[in-house]
């Protein structure tokens, strides 16, 4: 622990840090991918004497890339994106390792958004987004603090959304690394991570029995994906709602019913909304709903499932059992929203797997030093992962596993490159 760290962060309880400790070791025996990537940077230290501000899920896996990224010789500052998704104990641990935290569990809004600004009121060198929580604070409040930032690399989809309408709009200030919309990232993180966390968080907080059921999963991107294909390896009847004709056809093909959400709204038990849009799920749904249905979102924000209608409808809202809020509405019939309707794979347990948080978090370590290298002939642009860092992780992985592939002889390799057989 430094002085600095600890003079600085906002935290909940230092008491805690044992136990943040023991999770962030956890989860660092199942990193090998970071872990070779650590002994790098710990050789190399691409971040010397550089500021980096992180804004993500601020848990153990999150905290084993901090300080991955502070092995490569960065002065690290975390804070939080989801205030239901802090782990404080974690936080604690962090400050002990010195790293500068500013995030606590489920605080008040203005002090949510207080604590994101202290990160960036660092003035960082560099940047890892959630959601584009940072972007956005910057290009609508704070343009100053884009002065010492030379990029950064963003996490999620609806980030790249938001990156994607500010560079189109003038108003992005540096380049930003697409981590999400690398193979690694989406192939395994978005499908296999999204589909297992958040069956756990949706199993651990309700305690209820998903087979049988019918679940109802709103977009059939890489999320919904792997969120149908949990549900059905469940038992679950799983119905699939789209507005991408596409998407759709290939819902159908792989054996999933399609509907439009206000057929399926009647008969649904469970409702999982992966679009990263709002209004997926809103009045007109929860109109002709069954008595009990459960609804949850495992998108970025929490505006899929329509709050402010699910509670014009209510005569009561309670808290039945953590994370789950009963909305009684002027007939009688009861609905239930998950995690306050955010993200329920971190909001209601612990998020993506850590072997798969693996993969995604080695690319966030090797984007962030793809762009600090390269930032100054990037533009003020939304960029890809490179293609080859993008191996580079997988390769590494299979070696993990233990797992050898074939390659290319000098001969097929030619063979690929010519025109004439």
């Amino acid at each position: 622990m430094t002085t600095s760290s600890l003079q600085n962060s906002i935290v909940k309880d230092m008491g805690l840090a044992s136990e943040g400790h023991l999770k962030i070791d956890w989860v660092e025996a199942h990193m090998p991918v970071l872990n070779r990537i650590r002994r790098q940077f710990e050789q190399d230290l691409p971040f010397k004497g550089l500021k980096v501000a992180i804004c993500l899920h601020l848990e153990a896996k999150t905290a084993y890339l901090a300080k991955v990224i502070q092995a490569g010789g960065a002065d690290v500052t975390i804070t939080h994106s989801n205030p239901l998704s802090t782990q404080d104990d974690v936080c604690a641990a962090l400050v002990e390792d010195g790293v500068t935290v500013y995030a606590k569990y489920n605080p008040e809004p203005a002090e949510f958004k207080a604590l994101q600004l202290r990160a960036l009121e660092v003035k960082p060198d560099l940047i890892i987004d959630d959601g584009g929580d940072f972007a956005t604070i910057i290009a609508s409040e704070r343009p100053d603090l884009a002065a010492t930032i030379r990029g950064g690399a963003e996490e999620t989809t609806t980030g790249i959304i938001r990156l994607k309408a500010l560079a189109k709009e003038g108003q992005l200030r540096f380049p930003m690394v697409a981590v999400n919309d690398a193979y690694c990232k989406y192939l395994f993180d978005n499908r296999y991570g999204t589909g297992q966390s958040a069956f756990d968080g949706i199993i651990r907080t309700t305690n209820l029995v998903v087979a049988g059921k019918n679940v109802v999963v709103a977009g059939y991107g890489w999320c919904g994906k792997g969120v149908a294909m949990r549900a059905k390896g469940l038992g679950a009847n799983v119905i699939v709602t789209e507005i991408d004709p596409i998407k759709a056809v290939e819902a159908h093909m792989d054996g999933f019913r399609v509907m439009t959400m206000l057929e399926a709204a009647k008969i649904g038990d469970f409702f999982i909304a992966v679009t990263g849009n709002k209004d997926v799920i809103t009045g007109e749904h929860y109109d002709v709903m069954k008595d009990g249905a459960i609804l949850s979102n495992a998108g970025h924000f929490d505006v899929e499932v329509n709050k402010p209608e699910l509670a014009k409808r209510s005569d009561s809202i309670r808290t039945v059992r953590r994370n789950i809020e009963e909305y009684r509405f002027k007939d009688g019939r009861k609905m239930y929203l998950l995690a306050e309707g955010r993200l329920v794979n971190l909001g209601a347990a612990d998020g993506h797997p850590a072997e798969i948080m693996d993969t995604t978090f080695a690319l966030q370590a090797l984007g962030l030093r793809y762009v600090s290298e390269n930032y100054e002939t990037l533009g003020k642009n939304v960029v890809n992962v490179p293609y080859e860092i993008d191996q580079q992780v997988a390769s590494y992985k299979l070696e993990s596993l233990n797992i050898a592939i074939d390659t290319l002889s000098a001969e097929q390799e030619n063979y690929l490159d010519s025109w004439k057989f």
